[in-house]
């Protein structure tokens, strides 16, 4: 039986990491493009793919230089139906939508604590 694999930008909680590998999840690093933390979401295909990604809004944020912009990882979420968990605190949620309006269905803010409970839910 192939375990569900969720996907984690660096700097994720390393307690909701242990509580996923607790459970019987995988937890594999993924890279934003700049940090080298595990494979690039880039490089995430049909046939290598995640279940959930898990990470801080800043992971997924990109100066205007920066190769890999958030509305390309929007389009792998999208592409290969990945839903994206981006932890924000509750009271900040309003101003992460304003910071990126374009940002699909299939991403969620969500704050630290209700992290946990919504990756469950997805992976049931």
């Amino acid at each position: 039986m192939v375990r569900k694999a969720v996907g984690y930008f660096e700097g994720t909680d390393s307690r909701l990491l242990t509580q996923l590998i607790m459970l019987g999840y995988d937890t594999i690093p993924v890279s934003n493009g700049l940090d080298n933390h595990g494979k690039s979401v880039a490089r995430i295909n049909s046939e290598e793919k995640y279940d959930v990604l898990v990470g801080y809004l800043h992971k997924i944020t990109a100066q205007d230089d920066d190769e890999l912009q958030s509305q390309d990882i929007f389009h792998i979420c999208r592409t290969y139906d990945i839903p994206l968990l981006l932890e924000v605190p509750t009271h900040l949620q309003e101003r992460a939508r304003e910071l990126l309006p374009d940002a699909p269905k299939i991403v969620e803010f969500l704050d630290p604590a209700e992290t946990l409970d919504r990756a469950l839910q997805l992976l049931a």
